[in-house]
C-alpha cells in the first residue's frame, strides 16, 4: 500500500455524524503535478500524465518523509 501522506484538507466531524478526510496528500500533489505535465507535455496520452504525475507525488512523499 503506497503512502498516501494523509489528507490534504482535513475536516471536522460533520454535525450529523460521520467524518471525511478529504483528498489524500498523494492526489493533491498528484493534481499539482499534473498540471505542471500538461503545461509542459507533448504527449496526449491522459495514461502516461496520469502515471507521471503520480511518480512525482510519490517523489515528494518520499523526499518529505526524509528527516
Amino acid at each position: 500500500m503506497k503512502d498516501t501522506g494523509g489528507p490534504a484538507f482535513p475536516t471536522m466531524l460533520y454535525e450529523h455524524g460521520g467524518e471525511s478526510d478529504g483528498m489524500t496528500l498523494r492526489d493533491y500533489f498528484a493534481a499539482k503535478a499534473m498540471q505542471g505535465l500538461l503545461a509542459s507535455t507533448k504527449t496526449n496520452s491522459a495514461q502516461v500524465i496520469a502515471k507521471d504525475a503520480y511518480i512525482i507525488a510519490d517523489a515528494m512523499l518520499a523526499e518529505r518523509n526524509k528527516p
